[in-house]
């Protein structure tokens, strides 16, 4: 009997935060640090209009995937996330990497492997297992920001209650997430909105 290809399931959690906001994903076995990017990017609702990388275990040791930038301000080099497969680094149960996004508002996830298993036949990956809570809102101010963001939401008699909700565009639920809500992009198409 044939083999499928293995596929990685992934859990991504949001550092800082309390309830934890997480999702569980399964994505091919044969993604790179790019696809993984855009497959968590999709899962926890980010729109993708800030800087990211990878950060892999720590001191000498530490590696940093991304999108190298010749102008960067990083003085450690940045490996391309198209060029680095994801099971270089996470192959067994329990081993993890960090994923920072909009290194302004400092968003942290911890991405560890839950599982490597087979494909199942007729199911499109990557698809979202689970997850639980909303994603905060792009430009919040990261974690002390939304924390804030969400005291503001919480009391109408807030004096910037009405101009939160206008900049949110309406109401803001922090406990909404619908797993089979999620959509993911084609990583490739992706790359090439982004990077021509």
């Amino acid at each position: 009997m044939k083999t499928e290809p293995a596929i990685l399931r992934l859990r991504v959690q949001l550092r800082y935060i309390e309830p934890a906001i997480w999702r569980e994903i399964e994505v091919p076995g044969e993604y790179n640090f790019w696809d993984l990017h855009v497959a968590i990017q999709d899962a926890m609702g980010w729109q993708d209009s800030h800087l990211h990388a990878f950060r892999v275990g720590e001191g000498r040791n530490a590696v940093t995937i991304g999108v190298p930038d010749p102008d960067g301000f990083d003085d450690a080099p940045v490996l391309p996330g198209r060029k680095v497969p994801v099971r270089q680094y996470l192959e067994k149960p329990g081993q993890r990497v960090q994923y920072d996004y909009d290194f302004g508002d400092g968003w942290e996830h911890d991405v560890v492997l839950q599982e490597v298993a087979e494909r199942r036949p007729r199911l499109k990956y990557p698809w979202c297992v689970g997850g639980a809570r909303a994603c905060p809102p792009e430009d919040c101010g990261g974690p002390p920001g939304y924390e804030e963001l969400l005291e503001t939401l919480a009391d109408p008699a807030h004096p910037e209650h009405e101009s939160m909700l206008e900049w949110l565009g309406g109401p803001f639920d922090p406990e909404a997430f619908d797993p089979g809500a999620v959509r993911f992009d084609d990583p490739k198409k992706r790359w090439r909105r982004a990077y021509g």
